[in-house]
């Protein structure tokens, strides 16, 4: 979903520190990544990052946020990774 997609994206500047990093992590444009951020901070209603030319900060509600969408990324890839297992197992 695209909500997933915003998350990811938030979870990937904020783990890479900015979203050229973010950007060249997810093989996709600095743009892109910018966008996806940008659609989520417009869905939640609230600012995650405060963006300067040198610097990129977490405000308030993105600490929160950022701990939650690491949690949720962590489920996730373990999910994948079970499923995974489990198909290996069936095909083996």
């Amino acid at each position: 979903s695209a909500q997933l997609d915003w998350m990811l994206c938030f979870s990937a500047v904020v783990e890479r520190g900015s979203f050229t990093a973010a950007a060249a992590a997810l093989g996709c444009s600095k743009a892109h990544v910018s966008r996806q951020v940008a659609e989520l901070e417009r869905s939640l209603g609230v600012s995650l990052l405060l963006r300067t030319t040198r610097r990129l900060a977490l405000t308030g509600a993105g600490h929160r946020f950022a701990e939650h969408a690491a949690r949720l990324r962590r489920d996730f890839d373990e999910a994948r990774q079970a499923i995974a297992a489990e198909r290996d197992a069936v095909q083996g």
